[in-house]
């Protein structure tokens, strides 16, 4: 099965787009496909997602990956703004009861069996805006305000779909998800940094008197190892902060939050056994680890007296 290409997808479903309207089980199947066929650890997590909740949690991602590539695989950010404000009118469209794209024919349903507010979908949209227009971060605050619309929206979508939404909740997911986002930038400061982009907050390069230009040589020098080792810290206290959460959602959705959670965290103990150089080489989750994180969970779900 081939991955997602946004090159391909224009031409048919872009603002000019050539393809019919789909119906609700076309749309549903093209979401299916999207989330099933991409490169990330979405398919063996979403194993863990209870049959009745999968088609709704294909939709949501679907809505993401379009999001993610119209921000960053268009390779012209005045283009990408163009495209994610076409984005928009269609994702208000949908609410409105209007729809055309498949990935807003399959959503619509989503959103109305589980109430879901535009809010998290059009906060995504925020944080893809702010990647064109800005690449450097002064203080980590400025940095937590990016993941407060760039990450924490999806598990507040995932709380909709748990039809669980009180302020504990949401503050634990929120903690995961920011958590996640850190994590995912330690990974990859090294991809960031060719794109012109610096997550790494200023001050805190500042702090460890290490400057940019280190970030993109060859590999990690003694200030770079330091700086990213206090980043890893905080990224880890965020993830585990927000792990009550696994036991605070009902069973049937647990599992797939356990695993992305403990997803993140295995990147950073993966960053801290290559002594925090991730410019020599990208720490990843493997297939095998993915496995390994798959059966852990299983077994936790097994002792607790719990299924899918």
């Amino acid at each position: 099965m081939c991955a997602f290409s946004l090159a391909a997808e224009l031409p048919k479903y872009g603002p000019e787009g050539t393809a019919a309207p789909s119906s609700p089980a076309e749309a549903e199947a093209y979401c299916k496909r999207l989330a099933t066929s991409h490169y990330e650890n979405f398919v063996v997590a979403g194993v863990l997602v209870p049959r009745a909740l999968r088609r709704h949690f294909y939709n949501v991602y679907a809505y993401c990956r379009w999001s993610d590539d119209l921000a960053d695989e268009v390779g012209d950010a005045e283009r990408s703004l163009q495209l994610l404000d076409w984005w928009e009118v269609e994702l208000r469209a949908c609410y409105a009861g209007q729809t055309r794209h498949p990935v807003f024919v399959a959503l619509r349903g989503t959103i109305t069996e589980f109430g879901i507010p535009p809010e998290p979908f059009l906060n995504l949209l925020t944080a893809f805006r702010q990647d064109q227009r800005q690449t450097r971060y002064e203080t980590f605050e400025d940095l937590l305000g990016y993941c407060r619309n760039s990450a924490d929206p999806v598990g507040r979508i995932v709380l909709y779909l748990a039809r669980r939404h009180d302020e504990q909740l949401l503050r634990w997911s929120d903690s995961i998800c920011t958590g996640l986002q850190l994590a995912n930038f330690w990974q990859d400061v090294a991809r960031d940094f060719a794109k012109g982009r610096v997550y790494v907050p200023q001050r805190d390069l500042a702090e460890f008197r290490c400057t940019e230009a280190e970030l993109g040589q060859r590999s990690a020098s003694a200030l770079v190892r330091r700086v990213l080792k206090h980043e890893v810290d905080r990224a880890e206290k965020f993830l585990r902060d927000g792990l009550p959460l696994v036991d605070a959602v009902p069973r049937k959705l647990s599992g797939s939050i356990w695993m992305f959670a403990h997803g993140g965290l295995r990147i950073l103990d993966k960053i801290r056994r290559q002594d925090y150089d991730v410019l020599t080489h990208r720490p990843k989750v493997s297939k095998v680890d993915q496995l390994r994180l798959l059966a852990g969970c299983l077994w936790r779900n097994k002792i607790r007296g719990g299924g899918l």
